[in-house]
């Protein structure tokens, strides 16, 4: 019997139990919000006028990217009906960018030999997270700003408009941050842009000295010219006064060219340091320094930049960021950390995920007014987390943080969860899971046998293959259309062995 056969049968649109990932499951995009929530998704979600953090450890397959994606959707229907107090999600998701441009800062790479890997990726800090962090979220703004965002925070001109009639400070505020965090590729002709839709001041007072320098010596060799003719109309020595001002022209041109050199050497030494700080955020310091320079003095003060390794200006800039987004009617933000067993450097390997994760478990960072995070974590990471020492808990206070320890489903969890995802597939949706079994299979059977999966790929597996061995073994002339007990025992053994040498580490998922 055909597979598609068998579902046109029971009147099913696909197969449910198909996708093994959540980000490209059709059948879960089109669920509606709690119809598969996982019974700590509450507590993880949390009062979304009150953004908190949570920590969440779960094993491959147990739903994290579907809660991420549940997140999201829960998160844009807020924002739909919340329009004075929205939240900005931030999916810091993909690391992979972040890290290369450190380890290219470090001098590695996925080539490098693993131990070099590993000594580069325990020199990530806490500030290497936030810079990313302050980077994607400028990065939103500004799009949303100059019209180049394909998600727009807000209708198209709202947010322009908002900021223009926004205090001075806000959008100085904003300048600063895309000087600093904003995407290096065109970032000199972006802060330009960015300055003319706020009608922000420039940096009136370089403008003039740079016209001073490159003008300033006109008047000198217009003075000698003049003289020149004047000789040569009636020949005589050159008076005594008429050489104290040229000399006198061109000796305030060299102080005036002296301290623009100064200057531009000044700008450019702190470009350096920015750039050699902010190595998750990749900008070179010929971008820093062009960006800066469009700002006055006034609004980039020295000692307000991250140009040391510690958090405090970190700190100070997301204070900045809420400011600017309280202008747009965003109160709060959220970022979503998933996905760290991906990246090329890491590779699923627990001690370079400890390294790039343990900076982020610090309690004032966590627990900041405005701003929650969701880690959503391998279960490896727990393993590891259980082997710290008592300074490492008090640092990053746990107890605090909805720490979920794992992500667990029962038989009758997975049970409802396939039995939804059925009737998603079905046009009326009239149809139970102990339906397309035999009679003798009763429900409690099903649960057994999906407890023994522990997981929602894992049950989908199950069940994906009964169907598989079920149509591969009748004809359609048989019209056999339930799938009897015998089956499902002997795919249940199956499966049950592929788990647990899954977890045994001798085969992969």
């Amino acid at each position: 019997m055909n597979v598609r056969t068998f579902l046109d049968h029971w009147q099913l649109n696909e197969n449910p139990f198909r996708a093994e990932e959540a980000r490209h499951d059709p059948v879960f995009a089109r669920l509606e919000a709690g119809d598969t929530d996982h019974p700590d998704f509450e507590k993880i979600l949390g009062d979304l006028d009150r953004p908190s953090t949570a920590i969440v450890f779960g094993e491959k397959g147990s739903g994290k990217t579907a809660i991420r994606l549940q997140l999201e959707k829960r998160i844009r229907v807020h924002n739909q009906h919340s329009a004075d107090r929205r939240i900005l999600l931030i999916a810091h998701d993909d690391l992979n960018p972040m890290l290369d441009r450190i380890a290219q800062r470090l001098g590695v790479d996925a080539a490098s030999d693993e131990k070099e890997v590993l000594r580069a990726l325990k020199k990530i800090r806490i500030v290497d997270h936030m810079d990313g962090i302050l980077h994607l979220a400028t990065a939103r703004v500004v799009a949303a700003v100059t019209g180049e965002s394909q998600e727009p925070l807000m209708p198209q001109g709202e947010a322009t408009k908002a900021l223009r009639t926004a205090p001075l400070g806000v959008r100085r505020d904003l300048m600063l941050l895309q000087a600093l965090y904003g995407s290096e590729e065109g970032a000199t002709h972006r802060t330009r842009q960015l300055r003319r839709r706020l009608r922000a001041r420039g940096n009136r007072a370089r403008l003039l000295h740079k016209a001073l320098v490159f003008l300033g010596w006109s008047p000198a060799v217009a003075f000698l010219v003049w003289a020149a003719f004047s000789l040569a109309d009636s020949p005589t020595e050159l008076p005594n006064w008429a050489i104290y001002v040229t000399g006198t022209l061109l000796t305030l041109w060299i102080v005036v060219f002296g301290a623009w050199l100064v200057m531009q050497g000044r700008l450019r030494m702190l470009a350096r340091r920015l750039a050699k700080r902010l190595r998750a955020v990749g900008r070179t310091p010929e971008s820093i320094g062009a960006s800066l320079a469009v700002l006055p003095v006034s609004d980039r003060p020295s000692d307000m930049l991250p140009v040391d390794s510690g958090d405090g200006h970190r700190y100070e800039m997301f204070d900045r960021l809420r400011r600017v987004l309280r202008e747009l009617g965003y109160l709060g933000i959220i970022v979503v950390i998933d996905r760290v067993d991906e990246p090329t450097l890491v590779n699923g390997d627990a001690g370079r995920m400890r390294s790039i994760i343990w900076p982020l478990l610090n309690n004032k960072l966590l627990q900041q007014d405005g701003i929650g995070f969701k880690l959503l974590l391998p279960l490896e990471l727990r393993h590891e987390l259980f082997r710290e020492t008592s300074d490492f808990f008090q640092e990053a206070r746990l107890d605090k943080q909805n720490l979920v320890e794992r992500l667990t489903w029962s038989g009758a969890m997975l049970y409802d969860l396939c039995a939804t995802r059925l009737r998603a597939c079905r046009s009326d949706g009239e149809v139970a899971l102990t339906e397309i079994f035999g009679e003798d299979v009763s429900r409690q059977d099903l649960v057994d046998a999906l407890d023994q999966m522990q997981q929602p790929r894992d049950a989908f597996k199950l069940l994906y293959q009964c169907i598989q061995e079920h149509c591969s073994n009748v004809t359609e002339e048989q019209e056999q259309w339930r799938i009897p007990r015998h089956v499902l025992d002997v795919v249940r053994r199956q499966q049950a062995e592929r788990v647990q040498m899954f977890h045994r580490g001798v085969r992969p998922a």
